[in-house]
């Protein structure tokens, strides 16, 4: 006869870990080294490049590591968002970013510290310190947004 879940003593099992980092493989994780995320983006300024001309230094958003019904996304997953997002805060303009009159008659479409929205392949992209940036063009800005999180891919 089998045991009822109240039967069986779950304090010989242990405790089960909040987060498994390697599922399946015996190869030990290196620590994840902390990225550049658009919260500590102020503290890495110093590594940070200066756009040139009219360029704009773009952090992409960053998923919730907790989706909304409470499920870890792996690392993986992570890493693929980030890549394929469409949105990004704007860290830095170049000198000549949206001094066009000509093109932007009605002044530049964003400032520093504004959620954009921008195309998929726009841009060249680069990591520093474990984060991907992108310089885009000032006329690759397709929205400003107020909640990056509003945005689904």
């Amino acid at each position: 006869m089998s045991k009822t879940t109240e039967e069986i003593d779950l304090s010989s099992i242990g405790a089960t870990p909040e987060r498994v980092l390697n599922f399946g493989s015996d190869t030990p994780i290196e620590p994840v080294k902390e990225g550049i995320t658009s919260e500590n983006y102020e503290t890495h300024a110093d590594k940070l490049p200066n756009p040139t001309g009219y360029r704009l230094l773009i952090l992409p958003f960053t998923p919730p590591e907790k989706t909304k019904g409470g499920i870890m996304l792996a690392k993986q997953t992570l890493d693929k968002e980030r890549i394929a997002t469409v949105v990004g805060l704007v860290v830095r303009k170049g000198p000549d970013a949206y001094s066009d009159k000509d093109k932007f008659p009605e002044g530049a479409w964003c400032d520093e510290g504004d959620w954009v929205i921008f195309g998929r392949y726009a841009g060249a992209r680069f990591n520093i310190d474990g984060g991907d940036m992108r310089l885009l063009n000032d006329d690759e800005i397709l929205a400003v947004v107020n909640n990056p999180e509003d945005i689904l891919q």
